[in-house]
């Protein structure tokens, strides 16, 4: 998986067995439908080295990346304007 260098991208890290990864799915959905931030969605388990690249130690874990540059990140559930925030 490759996180793109331009643009804005909200990289969402989580497992399927996570239950707080799971209770965000509206807060995502809600998001992608209201945001201009591309949602990436990355299982930790297909792809731990991306995880480990990032040093995602809790999920969920959202990491707000600007052309390829990390800007900010939040680990645990957050609602929709903490989201919007992370990707000012």
């Amino acid at each position: 998986m490759t996180i793109p260098n331009e643009g804005k991208v909200l990289l969402d890290f989580y497992a399927d067995w996570c239950g707080p990864c799971k209770a965000m799915g509206k807060t995502l959905d809600e998001f992608q439908n209201t945001s201009e931030v591309k949602l990436m969605k990355i299982n930790v388990d297909q792809n731990r080295e991306l995880a480990q690249q990032y040093g995602v130690r809790g999920i969920p874990c959202f990491v707000a990346v600007d052309n390829g540059v990390e800007k900010s990140r939040a680990v645990g559930m957050q609602s929709l304007q903490q989201l919007k925030d992370l990707t000012i």
